[in-house]
């Protein structure tokens, strides 16, 4: 007989139970109507252990005010990172049991729910970078990919903050689960001019686009060609696998990357940088010349040659490539700036043997040689200093160097001009 007894007070118990956790929810419900977010969230917090053994409908009533509240919260600013991914898991939770279930009540409207928390993260990791506060940006566009993993450009866009922020150990997990995606973000962007906003807004389509136009909201459409962000994705995260001692596994990042993109020549570029890095100079000048196979009238790449033939004192080769890569852009002022100083180098061993001459006519008449020799230098840089002086008048550097050889030279009237526009 006492068996019985305990039979029915325990379900007694267990009715009582179910009771306060449906009355619980109500008053949670019943604090977020009257905008109390937080008392709403303190009343629910009261029957969490409860909630575990409801059943499916309560359980998911449960996490619909829940994220709700949080939403609810978030939208006034507090917290707001932290309540939008509160929010987020808790409408997750909904579906998911919902889903298990088979009966769906609140799945349409929570779904509804996290597609405008993904919006309001990626706005609000907006305002963070502009208000300098990357880390925060790169973790909100983090949370914004996660909730919808489908939208790529989330995750690379929380990597590229993330290095922007340098949090380099943030960044690296994002830019290894955009290799591991094989990423490429190479697509069309579709936009027009909206009259209204004087904005440009971009559209999925171009039909899309083309009707805005045709209804008159719109104009002047665009269609542009998005390149392929491949070779700066295993760029970045060569240079983080390198900073953090891995260059091996940098290494096998690029070769794996070349391997499953033969035909994208940035991926070259990534492999020679990542060699001249590590100072590995004939495997760079190897790599580079593959990618000048592919793209010849690329003048930075002719001009690295020329920095690292003249690092290795191969100066007539450094001289080649630097007039190479004024021939492909006549407005290079590094290529300029760097081939005056190659010829400049001339001067130091001449200086150093007039410094040894004596006062016999021998050392004189060798003195005067010298002489001639220096002022050859000077007046064989000086149309090299001009351009890149006229395509850089406010580098102090280059106008500087330009005025001592013009002194040197004992040309006045040109010394004079150019220390009147210093």
């Amino acid at each position: 007989m006492k068996s019985k007894y305990l039979i029915v007070a325990s379900a007694l118990l267990i009715s009582a139970a179910t009771f306060a956790q449906k009355d619980q929810i109500k008053n949670a419900e019943k604090a977020l109507k009257s905008g109390d977010a937080q008392g709403a969230l303190t009343i629910l917090k009261d029957a969490e252990n409860l909630v575990v053994n409801a059943k499916d409908v309560e359980q998911a009533q449960y996490y619909f005010v829940q994220g709700n509240a949080y939403l609810q919260l978030a939208d006034k600013s507090v917290d707001t990172g932290k309540n939008l991914s509160l929010s987020a898991d808790s409408y997750k939770k909904l579906i998911d049991i919902e889903k298990t279930s088979g009966k769906q009540k609140y799945s349409t409207q929570a779904a509804t729910s996290i597609t405008q928390i993904k919006g309001k993260l990626i706005n609000s990791a907006i305002a963070d970078t502009q208000a300098n506060k990357g880390v925060d940006g790169a973790k909100k566009l983090f949370e914004a990919y996660q909730l919808d993993p489908k939208d790529t450009i989330n995750l690379y866009y929380a990597a590229s903050t993330a290095v922007n922020a340098q949090d380099y150990d943030l960044a690296l997990p994002m830019y290894e689960e955009l290799k591991k995606l094989n990423y490429s973000g190479k697509g069309t962007s579709f936009t027009a001019l909206n009259k209204a906003t004087n904005n440009e807004d971009g559209f999925n389509t171009a039909n899309e686009r083309d009707l805005a136009v045709k209804l008159g909201t719109h104009e002047k459409p665009k269609t542009e060609a998005i390149p392929s962000k491949r070779g700066e994705i295993y760029k970045n995260l060569a240079l983080l696998l390198v900073q953090k001692g891995r260059g091996e596994e940098a290494k096998k990042a690029i070769a794996d990357a070349r391997k499953a993109n033969p035909d994208d020549s940035s991926l070259i570029l990534t492999e020679a940088n990542l060699y001249l890095e590590s100072k590995d100079f004939n495997t760079y000048k190897k790599l580079v010349g593959e990618a000048l196979q592919k793209d010849p009238n690329n003048a930075d790449l002719v001009f690295n040659l020329g920095v690292i033939s003249a690092g290795a004192k191969e100066n007539a080769d450094a001289e080649k490539y630097y007039l190479k890569a004024i021939e492909i852009n006549p407005s290079y002022t590094n290529a300029y700036l760097n081939l005056a100083a190659l010829k400049l180098e001339a001067e130091k061993p001449i200086i150093d043997e007039m410094n040894k001459l004596g006062t016999s006519d021998k050392d004189m008449k060798r003195y005067d040689v010298l002489k001639k020799q220096r002022e050859d230098v000077f007046r064989g840089v000086i149309p090299y200093l001009k351009k890149a002086n006229e395509l850089d008048p406010k580098n102090e550097d280059v106008s500087k160097t330009l005025l001592g050889v013009y002194k040197a030279l004992e040309m006045t009237a040109e010394a004079k001009a150019l220390k009147a526009t210093m």
